[in-house]
């Protein structure tokens, strides 16, 4: 008969089900010093365990269930709470970049494979050519296809370009490990509601479908429907630009802040050797600039220019003008990719201000 002391004690077979790990398991853990038997029976050779031993037991099932090594498990579990933090918060993060190397492997397979046409880019990139080249798009379905974005996927990089037929903005995105050559139209509401969430992953594919394109990272896939007519040829709007008479180089911020408060939808530009001189119906105000080339005049709707400027990044922009009734060119001064055209109006009379 056994003490009153052994009496107490859980059979294997009952700490594997309290537990949750096979007897055989336990027995390997046993032998590998991870979790000693309370007591073994000299003549049988069973294993015994206190109840309070299912708490150690369950912790190892589920560190291994996370792929923790043996070694680290008894590194874990010796080791005081804060230790213990950093070396699990270590391990997380261990496993969080081999799974995203892991996705990056196997799109470029699928792609080798033919499993798809998908092209991966950096997330936070698209997200930001969506909100760049988004407010070119129109905003009424008079010309549904001027509604959507046009997403090309060429060799190296990804395309995004957009058009009211007063604006046209394009830029482009690179791509990680290349792919195949497709476009297609998609809406703008839908892909702009996508930011937020290509704001917070590291990296996406974009694969055409039947109508519009599907973007996923892991097991998230959203779609964007498609627009079923042709994109207007912009190539050929950007290779029949006239030669550029004037550049000028003028800080963003204080050109917006203007645009902001213009008086009127009609603002002129005027530049010259002094900087750039903006007036509305009433007030005239002079920003400093740097110019190079012929002075000029011209007019734009507030409501066309405001947009290209605000969606320009960095500190500065480049504008280069040819005429004043000729497409004017519109980039971020530190980052050339994103191109942005704006068509000038007519310039207001004198009389038409005095009236």
């Amino acid at each position: 008969m056994r003490s009153s002391r052994v009496e107490e004690l859980i059979t294997i077979g009952a700490l594997a089900r309290a537990s949750g790990l096979t007897a055989s398991a336990l027995r390997f853990y046993a032998d590998c010093g991870l979790l000693t038997p309370a007591e073994v029976d000299a003549a049988t050779g069973y294993r015994y365990y206190t109840p309070s031993q299912c708490e150690r037991a369950v912790l190892i099932r589920r560190l291994r269930g996370i792929d923790l090594s043996l070694e680290a498990i008894t590194e874990v579990l010796s080791a005081g709470p804060d230790r213990a933090e950093r070396l699990l918060d270590a391990h997380v993060a261990e496993l969080a970049r081999r799974a995203k190397a892991a996705a990056r492997v196997a799109a470029q397979v699928k792609r080798a494979l033919g499993a798809g046409r998908g092209v991966a880019v950096p997330a936070a990139e698209l997200a930001r050519a969506i909100a760049q080249v988004g407010t070119a798009a129109a905003s009424d379905d008079s010309a549904l296809v001027l509604t959507g974005v046009l997403v090309e996927a060429e060799a190296t990089a990804l395309t995004l370009t957009a058009t009211d037929r007063y604006r046209l903005s394009t830029r482009t995105v690179p791509l990680r490990d290349g792919g195949d050559e497709w476009s297609a139209v998609v809406a703008v509401a839908p892909l702009a509601a996508l930011r937020p969430w290509l704001e917070s992953i590291d990296e996406v594919v974009l694969t055409p479908r039947a109508s519009g394109i599907a973007l996923a990272s892991g097991d998230t896939e959203h779609r964007c429907a498609g627009i079923e007519e042709p994109f207007p040829d912009y190539r050929a709007v950007l290779d029949g630009l006239a030669a550029v008479r004037t550049r000028v180089l003028v800080a963003r911020a204080a050109l917006l802040d203007l645009l902001e408060t213009a008086a009127d939808d009609s603002v002129v530009c005027a530049v010259d050797e002094s900087g750039l001189a903006l007036s509305g119906a009433v007030t005239a105000t002079r920003l400093p600039a740097a110019v190079t080339g012929a002075p000029m005049r011209l007019a734009f709707r507030s409501t066309v220019l405001r947009p290209a400027v605000a969606s320009a990044i960095g500190p500065d922009l480049m504008v280069d003008l040819a005429a004043s009734d000729q497409p004017v060119v519109v980039r971020s001064a530190t980052d050339g990719d994103l191109t942005t055209l704006v068509m000038p109006t007519s310039i207001p009379s004198t009389e038409d201000h005095d009236r």
